[in-house]
């Protein structure tokens, strides 16, 4: 039975995720910060193939913490969903939250690459051995349209992160890839936004599950297509 490890697994893309894996016959070992509180998350727990972990990537101690706990664990998949908008009306030019824009840093990019850093021994002795980044195309800098400051420069920021630990990791047979989820209806993206959760994870499931070596480095989107950085 293969392993995925997925964080932010308490709502939105991350549930939905730890839902779809779980009746794929996948192993899920579900992260959120507060899994207790979360009903929804609770009740796919009692699937003996789901497991929850309480999880703030913002801790780092926690998650090394977490990782020690797993010690000995092959996870073949660990998605890196947990991730922030920040305040949507101060993040434009000449009005921008810097506090703001500090926690997102810290949700976006420094959680993400930590929990990397701190799982990238239970990854490499899995049979699959990806890492994904729920990064976004507010992140790439080839199309960006200006505004959303905060929340664009933490997803370009782990863009880079994802290059730089694809080549890093490539001699321990891992593979890295960022991944746009689109434009969905969560509490981030709205309910005006163009894709259902079911969509979009239904999408990410196929990208995920069919990913390789030869991906190594790609920035994708939930339906496969490629992403320009």
């Amino acid at each position: 039975m293969p392993t995925t490890l997925i964080t932010g697994a308490s709502r939105g893309i991350g549930l939905a995720l730890t839902e779809r894996f779980a009746n794929e016959g996948w192993r899920v070992i579900a992260c959120a910060r507060t899994p207790d509180k979360a009903k929804a998350l609770a009740a796919l727990a009692e699937d003996d193939r789901v497991s929850t972990h309480g999880l703030d990537v913002t801790h780092h101690d926690d998650i090394v913490n977490l990782a020690a706990t797993l010690d000995g664990t092959p996870i073949d998949l660990l998605i890196n969903n947990a991730g922030i908008y920040g305040d949507k009306n101060r993040q434009s030019f000449g009005d921008i939250d810097y506090a703001s824009w500090l926690e997102v840093l810290q949700v976006n990019l420094l959680g993400p690459v930590k929990v990397a850093e701190a799982f990238a021994t239970h990854v490499a002795t899995s049979d699959r051995k990806i890492i994904a980044m729920l990064s976004s195309q507010m992140g790439s800098i080839t199309e960006t349209a200006g505004g959303g400051y905060v929340y664009r420069t933490s997803k370009a920021a782990l863009n880079m992160a994802v290059k730089s630990m694809a080549e890093d990791l490539k001699g321990r047979g891992i593979t890295l890839v960022a991944l746009h989820p689109g434009w969905v209806q969560t509490d981030m993206g709205g309910a005006n936004a163009a894709l259902s959760v079911g969509q979009s994870t239904a999408g990410l499931y196929r990208v995920l599950t069919g990913l390789g070596p030869a991906d190594n480095g790609r920035f994708l989107q939930y339906d496969g297509a490629e992403i320009p950085w």
